[in-house]
């Protein structure tokens, strides 16, 4: 089994910056894949950064240029660094990882809990 335990979210005023980390642990062999989702209220889950575990990046064209996705490969963790936060941004924001657990097996999803980030304007 595999756990995602995030951490860093909160209440930022509008035009501050945040940062959310994510490690994953447990039984691990390789993750692939690390990234973040957000779902504000009424609103369906959407993408908002990943990272392959070489580094490849893609972001949400609402958060591109404000926000930045990295990666620790040795600590298994996943960061988000989020600038010039804006009310839109605010909503539960989850980490997701594809993960290995044995070298033969296929990658399977996992969530953290979610963290709660919250923009006043």
């Amino acid at each position: 089994q595999v756990q995602l335990v995030e951490s860093g979210g909160g209440l930022v005023q509008a035009g501050g910056s945040q940062r959310l980390s994510c490690t994953a642990s447990g039984s691990i062999f390789r993750i692939n894949v690390m990234g973040w989702y957000r779902q504000a209220p009424g609103k369906q889950r959407e993408l908002v950064a990943g990272i392959t575990s070489v580094g490849n990046t893609n972001y949400a064209a609402s958060v591109k240029g404000r926000f930045t996705i990295s990666r620790d490969n040795a600590k298994n963790t996943v960061y988000l660094q989020m600038n010039s936060l804006i009310s839109e941004d605010t909503a539960v924001y989850y980490c997701h990882a594809v993960v290995v657990s044995k070298w033969y097996d296929a990658g399977k999803d996992y969530w953290g809990q979610g963290t709660q980030v919250t923009v006043s304007s």
